[in-house]
C-alpha cells in the first residue's frame, strides 16, 4: 500500500503557466493547488506569505529522485540526513515570524535553501548558515541560478549564528536544539523575535520568543517534530532517545497538556537568557494549544476527546481528501529490533471511502534510514462503516536499516469519524 500521507497532498496536474523563474513552469498549477486546498484550509491567512509560497520553485530545492513528490504537502530527504520541512510548516514558520520589508533575518539550517527562498521576497536581507558543507554549497548553486540577490549563505555551526551580521530583526531556526543557543539570543536586536523549535529529539515544541531586556519571553507555539540542530548543540544533549527500545509518548492520549509529552520534553525556560513570563500575542494568528495532542504533532481535523472518563483521539471530516491525522516520531534501530508489535483499539462512525484507493481509516508505521530515506509502510486497517470498538494488532518485521519511524493515524482522506486508543509499538525480536 502506498504511504497514507499522499492522499492528503497536493498533485500536479494540468498544463504549464507562466513563472516567476522560468518562461514555461509546469509546476504552477501545482503550486498554486498546494496553497488553495493545503495551506491556506490549514490556517495561515497572510497573503504575502501564501504568495511566497505560490512563487517559489519547491521543485528546484529538492533532489531529482523525490521531484515528483515536490508539491506534496511534505517533508522529503535531501541528503546528508537532513530534510526539507513540508511547505505548510514553511508557510506557517514564515507567517509567525511576522516578516516586514526592512526586516534583517537570521537562518539557522539553510539545508535546501528553500526557507530562505520563502522569506527573500519578504524581507530586505536573508542571513543563512548551514553546518553541512555539500547541502549549504548545493543551497548556494540553486540560490545563485533563481537569482536570490538577497539571500547570503555561509557554511558554519548555527548554534554560534552570525555575529558579524548582528543584530538581527528576526531569527528562524528549521533545526531543532535542546535549549535555546545562547549566541542567538546576544545576536537578536531587543524587541526582535525567533521562531525555534525547542525539546528532545522526538519531542519538540516550536515557540515563538521576543527579546525585552536582553530576555527572550517564550510563546508555545505548537508540537512539531525537525531534524536535531547538529555541531555545539548536539554536542551538548543531555536526553537522548533509545532505538533499541522504540516507545509511542502518549498513545492512550491520556496526557492532556499540549506543550510537553508524557516524558517530560525539556523546556527552554531552563536556559538563563530566557524569561518564563507569559508572552502578549502578536498580530500573527495564534493556534489554540487546546488543539493540540500531546507528543503528536501535524495534527488536521483531529481533537482529544474524552467520553466516561477514558481519553481517545477523535478524528472528524465531511468533505472527501481532506487530510484528518496525526503523526509522531520515533528512533527505532532496525540492526537491533527485528520485528515490533503495531497495536490500536478503533471505533468508526459513517466511514465513507475517500477519493484515492488508500482514503481509509489507518494505523501506519513508515521506516526511514539514517539518511532519512523512506524504507516503505505498513497499516493496520482500513476501517469501514460503522463499528464499536475493536483492537487490532500486527507483528512487523523491522528493516535492518530503519533508524526511524512515523506513526500515523487518521482518516487521510475518507469522511465520518474515527476514534484511536491505545496506540502502541512493542518491542518482540531481538
Amino acid at each position: 500500500m502506498s504511504d497514507p500521507t499522499r492522499i492528503v497532498l497536493a498533485q500536479y496536474s494540468g498544463s504549464g503557466e507562466t513563472g516567476p523563474y522560468q518562461s514555461r513552469d509546469p509546476y504552477a498549477v501545482a503550486r498554486q493547488r498546494l496553497v488553495d486546498t493545503r495551506i491556506r484550509t490549514a490556517g495561515v491567512t497572510n497573503e504575502r506569505v501564501l504568495s511566497a509560497i505560490a512563487e517559489t520553485p519547491r521543485h528546484e530545492f529538492v533532489p531529482a529522485s523525490v521531484r515528483d513528490k515536490a508539491y506534496f504537502d511534505m517533508a522529503l530527504p535531501i541528503g546528508a540526513a537532513q530534510t526539507i520541512s513540508s511547505p505548510f510548516i514553511v508557510a506557517s514558520m514564515t507567517e509567525t515570524l511576522d516578516p516586514q520589508p526592512e526586516d534583517r533575518v537570521l537562518e539557522i539550517g539553510t539545508g535546501s535553501g528553500y526557507q530562505a527562498a520563502v522569506l527573500s521576497p519578504l524581507v530586505s536581507e536573508v542571513y543563512s548558515i548551514e553546518i553541512v558543507e555539500s547541502l549549504g554549497l548545493n543551497a548556494r548553486k540553486v540560490l545563485d541560478r533563481l537569482g536570490y540577490t538577497n539571500v547570503h549563505t555561509k557554511i558554519g555551526d548555527g548554534f554560534l549564528g552570525w555575529p558579524d551580521k548582528s543584530p538581527f530583526d528576526k531569527i528562524i531556526v528549521t533545526c531543532s536544539p535542546e535549549s535555546v543557543p545562547v549566541p542567538l539570543v546576544e545576536q537578536l536586536r531587543e524587541g526582535g523575535s525567533m521562531i525555534i523549535p525547542v525539546g528532545e529529539r522526538y519531542q519538540q515544541t516550536l515557540y515563538r520568543m521576543t527579546k525585552r531586556d536582553g530576555k527572550l519571553v517564550r510563546e508555545p507555539l505548537r508540537p512539531t517534530l525537525f531534524v536535531p540542530m547538529t555541531g555545539t548543540a548536539e554536542s551538548g544533549r543531555k536526553n537522548k532517545p533509545d532505538p533499541s527500545n522504540p516507545v509511542i509518548i502518549n498513545g492512550d492520549f491520556e496526557q492532556s497538556s499540549p506543550e510537553h509529552a508524557a516524558t517530560g520534553a525539556s523546556s527552554p525556560a531552563n536556559n538563563d537568557a530566557i524569561a518564563s513570563d507569559a508572552l502578549h500575542p502578536l498580530d500573527a494568528p495564534q493556534p489554540n494549544p487546546a488543539d493540540f495532542i500531546a507528543g503528536w504533532y501535524y495534527g488536521r481535523q483531529v481533537k482529544r476527546f474524552v467520553e466516561n472518563g477514558q481519553a481517545m483521539a477523535r478524528f472528524e471530516n465531511q468533505t472527501a481528501g481532506l487530510g484528518s491525522h496525526l503523526l509522531q516520531g520515533i528512533a527505532i534501530d532496525g540492526s537491533q529490533v527485528s520485528t515490533i508489535r503495531l497495536s490500536t483499539r478503533v471505533r468508526t462512525e459513517n466511514v465513507v471511502k475517500g477519493p484515492e484507493p488508500d482514503s481509509w481509516p489507518m494505523l501506519a508505521i513508515s521506516y526511514y534510514d539514517a539518511n532519512r530515506r523512506d524504507l516503505g509502510m505498513v497499516s493496520l486497517g482500513p476501517y469501514r462503516g460503522t463499528r464499536d470498538w475493536r483492537k487490532d494488532s500486527r507483528i512487523l518485521r523491522v528493516p535492518p536499516s530503519a533508524k526511524e519511524a512515523i506513526i500515523r493515524i487518521g482518516l487521510f482522506g475518507a469522511t465520518g469519524r474515527a476514534d484511536f486508543d491505545d496506540v502502541k509499538v512493542e518491542k518482540m525480536g531481538r
